[in-house]
Formats: C-alpha cells, structure tokens, sequence
C-alpha cells in the first residue's frame, strides 16, 4: 500500500484538474494515478480499512437516464470516502420552472465535494451540459459564492463513459498483469444484436478512445451504417499510431474476433440514428420516435447473426478471449429471444463481467478523491497506515 501511495506521489498531477470528463483529456500519468489509486482504495476496502478522506460535504448525482452500476458504484463510492449522497431529481426541484443551469449547478454545491452527471439521451448536448455546469461551479468558485470548487465527474455523456473505460482498463491490467503486457493484445469492439434501438454511443467510444493509448490492436467491428462520432474515430486511428498499436475497422463480426484476446460484443444506435432521435426527442414528436424505432428494429433484425456464439469465440485467440460487456446484456434465450451473446458464452464468463462491473465504485472513488479534494497527494497520508 505505501509503494502505491509513494508512486502516485511521483507522478505530475499539477494539471489533472477539478473534472474527468474525456479519458483523452487527461495525460497517461493522470490515467495511472486513476488506477493506482484505484487498486489501493479497492485493496484497503477488501482488507476491511476505512477510506475516509473527506471530512463532511455532499456528492451530488444527476442522472437523466436510467442506471443500476454506475448508480449505486456513485453513491458506495461517495459513502466510503465520507460524503452523504443527494440524487437530485430535476422533476422536483426548480429546474420545471426555468431555472438556469448556472443558477441549478451553484445552488447544489454550497456544501458540495463532487457533481457526477449521466447525461447520454441527446447526441451532441451531454458533453455540452457537462461543460456548462462545470464552468458554472468555477465562476461560483472563483466569485467566492462557494468555499470549494467541487469535482465534476462524467457518469456517461453522449461521447464517452470514462467510469466504464476506465474500469475495463483495470480489469483489463488485473487480467493480464500490468498496462505493458496490453501492449499487441487485440481487442474486438463490435456491434451486436439487440432487439431494442437507441443505446448511446458511449461505450464503444470510450473502448476505442481510450485503449488504442496503450498500444492495443483495437479492431471496431460493426455493420455497415452503423458508425460512431466520426471525430472520435480519427482520434482512435491517431492515438493508436502514436502508442504504437493498430487501429481499423470492418464490416465483419468474423474477422474482428479472429485472433482476438479479448471481445466486446455490444450494441449501439447508428451515429445518424442517434442525430435524428435527438431532433425529435427535442421536438417532442412522439409519432416520429415511434416510426424512428420501427424502422431501427427492423434494420437491427437483418444482422442477427451478429450475436457473441461459441462458434465466434472459436476464432479468438486459442478460442479463450476474454469477453467483456459493461452490462446488461441482451442474453440469447434468457433476457430476450435473440439477443448480443448466447447464454452459453455469457455464463461461461459470468463471473468476469461481475468482476469488471466490481471495480467501478473504486474507479469512481479515485476520481472523487483526485477531483473533489484541493491537495490530493497530501491527502493520501491519511491511507498511508
């Protein structure tokens, strides 16, 4: 515990800043401090030592979709450092009424440590809103309207879920025994099956945003027509030549899987699907959602055979890739009648899934204690017993 204590001591967090919003806006030392920190608050928790390192405030959730994990891994997290969680739900505040984002995002955080926000319905007003209460808690600070300038941690936007990347890369360096050893590995990140439309774009993204930093083989796999941000494709491609892995794309589910060490089998609303369900999701044009998704349904249902089968984890790697999903699965016969991965493949690796779900509430309490507190390598004195 001292050695992880003393090696995020050596590392230059001077610019890791009070938000973690994007996993590429921050630099690979901020990334490790994330996990070292991570791995040590999940140790201690294991062990049975507290984590305590705030002495008193909130740390405040917004989620405007629905969320089990990412839920309850906010308000454990929150819970272990010492804070009182508040969910604060828009339809019972002044929100309804007009209140402004500026003024909503001040009058939350008088005695507030950190915000985490989930905000993936509205392709291209997620990130945005982020940003908007972020820049509204920084002039609250700087005005002297608030003590403290709290944390504001993404819980999933309309372009990336850092909590879930940055978990998978945890399991992921648990798995096979350090970030080096990534280095090669490839991973498929493919579309799949799933008899429902509209699953935000996050995932996939966050997957290929931030792994092709670590020289990774990331292969992104999906039918045609079902495309991602273009921008955060390009930066996948440029990332994966700087770190000295690979980055491609193609319209087999086949060939993404073939030699793969690890897959992720998911499944997401095309790019223009998700533009045109936010314009009448704005609009409040209840028919047009309703043809939206019956034409969405009805083009998923030509790709069925695009489904995580005992015959496609043949063709990973010595056929025991490890497989990934950042839950709930569409399971095959199970959950749903066709679905992303059969019911074999999924219980097989049950156990892993859980285990990649389990290190969230530690990846979410690292980026509370690095974001929500004012010196927090001194901090980490209070772990060091």
């Amino acid at each position: 515990m001292k050695a992880h204590i003393n090696r995020i001591k050596e590392l230059d967090l001077s610019n890791y800043g009070n938000d973690f919003l994007l996993t590429w806006k921050k630099n690979k030392k901020e990334l490790e401090a994330t996990l070292l920190l991570a791995e040590l608050l999940r140790k201690r928790h294991r062990e049975g030592k507290p984590n305590l390192v705030f002495d008193s405030g909130l740390a405040v959730s917004i989620f405007r979709d629905n969320s089990t994990r990412t839920r309850f891994s906010f308000a454990s997290a929150a819970n272990a450092l010492g804070l009182a969680v508040s969910d604060m739900d828009e339809e019972k505040s002044q929100v309804s009424h007009g209140e402004t984002v500026r003024e909503t995002a001040n009058m939350i955080s008088f005695m507030t440590r950190v915000i985490g926000i989930r905000d993936d319905m509205y392709l291209g007003e997620g990130h945005s809103y982020m940003r908007e209460v972020s820049a509204a808690v920084q002039a609250g600070y700087e005005e002297g309207v608030l003590h403290n300038r709290p944390g504001l941690i993404n819980l999933q936007c309309d372009i990336d879920h850092p909590t879930q990347s940055m978990s998978d890369l945890a399991m992921l360096k648990n798995y096979f025994g350090s970030l080096d050893n990534l280095k090669g590995k490839k991973i498929a990140m493919s579309w799949a099956y799933s008899p429902s439309y509209g699953k935000p774009l996050s995932v996939p993204q966050g997957i290929i945003g931030l792994l092709t930093r670590y020289g990774m083989d990331v292969t992104l796999a999906h039918p045609e027509g079902y495309n991602l941000i273009p921008e955060v494709v390009k930066l996948a491609d440029k990332q994966a030549q700087v770190s000295g892995g690979s980055f491609k794309t193609t319209n087999s589910m086949d060939e993404a899987f073939s030699g793969a060490h690890i897959v992720y089998p998911k499944s997401w609303a095309p790019f223009q699907v998700m533009e045109e369900r936010t314009s009448l999701l704005k609009q409040g044009d209840q028919s047009g959602l309703k043809d939206l998704e019956q034409s969405c349904l009805a083009n998923n249902a030509k790709f069925t055979d695009w489904e995580c089968t005992e015959d496609k984890m043949n063709l990973t790697n010595d056929g025991k890739a490890l497989y990934m999903h950042c839950l709930p699965a569409d399971i095959t016969g199970v959950s749903c009648k066709q679905g992303e991965v059969s019911a074999s493949v999924f219980d097989r690796y049950r156990k892993d899934t859980y285990m990649e779900a389990s290190y969230k509430p530690f990846i979410i309490a690292a980026m509370m204690f690095l974001t929500g507190l004012k010196n927090p390598q001194t901090a980490l004195d209070k772990l060091n017993t």
